[in-house]
């Protein structure tokens, strides 16, 4: 476990500077911010529990979200391609991130915490010589489980995204025409048209995103019971019931979802004993090579695989800055660069 923890965080130790801006207006800063106050919530909760063996799946989850995610998608930022105002202000979040992290890990990989702390020493004016003389850290601020979700989700639809890609052979340097997003949720919706927007078309080099929250119009919807959960708790009456969900309309698992629980035969279910199923009902006239789709029973994803002219000269585009930005930073042939 220490090793695992260590291989995640020596990465990020050369993106260290001194905290001087703090800033909430981007949507990413907003999200890490709230995750960390997630983090040092939950493990203060879990060790007064004495349930130490919780905490560190969730150091190695916050870890590989603060790399894969903020570090992954603030490049331009964090590289001062936005300006050096907008910079310091990631680099900054980053800083104060990682203090508090290693703080939480600390108890749990004392050596790493405390190479981690004296590098950050260097660029900081902080008082404690050492990580174990620092407090362990509070919870302060709010936070923000509206944008921790959309966050989560959003990265959900990236990777079933990058699946649709791989079933078609579509590499991530061709560019593609539109992707469709489907979720009852309108909030997510405006998170992910809105402030979102630009980081999941960036990840998946797609040009636009059209929100729906129209369910029905491209799925179909079915219930399924989780019968390892209920079979115990319905005992005889497992199969009455299991039929009746099965039997439900498109109209009355709306409204399932919308309430959060429905009865059968006297049995009150809630959302965790039914799973709500949506398959992808393609448009008329398409076939799967140009118009596909793929879910993880929450939020569908739908594709526009169709070829485009000025979408392929865009993708020669963006692969020849690709190779240019390589050869930039020194490799001498560009037959030596791989492609993607």
């Amino acid at each position: 476990m220490q090793r695992d923890l260590r291989l995640k965080g020596f990465p990020l130790l050369s993106l260290l500077i001194r905290p001087l801006y703090k800033s909430q207006s981007n949507v990413l800063d907003q999200w890490i911010n709230s995750a960390t106050q997630s983090l040092v919530y939950f493990v203060r909760q879990e060790m007064n529990g004495y349930r130490l063996y919780t905490v560190v799946p969730y150091l190695l989850k916050f870890l590989d979200n603060l790399t894969n995610i903020y570090v992954r998608c603030n490049r331009k930022r964090l590289k001062g391609r936005t300006g050096e105002e907008d910079c310091r202000v990631a680099l900054s979040t980053l800083y104060n991130v990682l203090l508090v992290s290693c703080k939480a890990m600390a108890p749990l990989t004392p050596f790493f915490t405390e190479v981690l702390f004296q590098n950050m020493r260097k660029v900081s004016n902080t008082a404690e010589e050492n990580i174990h003389h620092c407090s362990f850290p509070e919870a302060e601020g709010k936070r923000d489980e509206r944008i921790e979700k959309s966050v989560a989700r959003m990265m959900t639809i990236i990777d079933l995204a990058r699946n649709i890609r791989e079933r078609h052979n579509k590499p991530l340097k061709t560019p593609l025409r539109e992707m469709v997003i489907v979720h009852p949720d309108m909030d997510f919706l405006d998170d992910i048209a809105g402030k979102l927007k630009e980081y999941v078309l960036e990840e998946l080099n797609v040009r636009s995103l059209v929100p729906c929250n129209d369910t029905l119009k491209y799925a179909s919807l079915r219930a399924e019971t989780d019968f390892s959960v209920l079979g115990k708790w319905l005992g005889k009456h497992m199969g009455i019931v299991a039929k009746e969900v099965k039997a439900m309309s498109q109209e009355s698992i709306l409204a399932f979802e919308k309430s959060g629980e429905v009865t059968f035969s006297g049995h009150c279910l809630k959302m965790t004993d039914i799973k709500v199923v949506r398959d992808f009902k393609r448009p008329d006239g398409t076939a799967e090579t140009e118009v596909d789709a793929t879910g993880d029973g929450d939020v569908l994803v739908i594709l526009d695989l169709r070829p485009d002219e000025s979408l392929f000269d865009a993708g020669v585009a963006r692969e020849a800055m690709r190779r240019g930005s390589t050869l930039t930073l020194g490799t001498s042939d560009i037959s030596d660069i791989p492609p993607d």
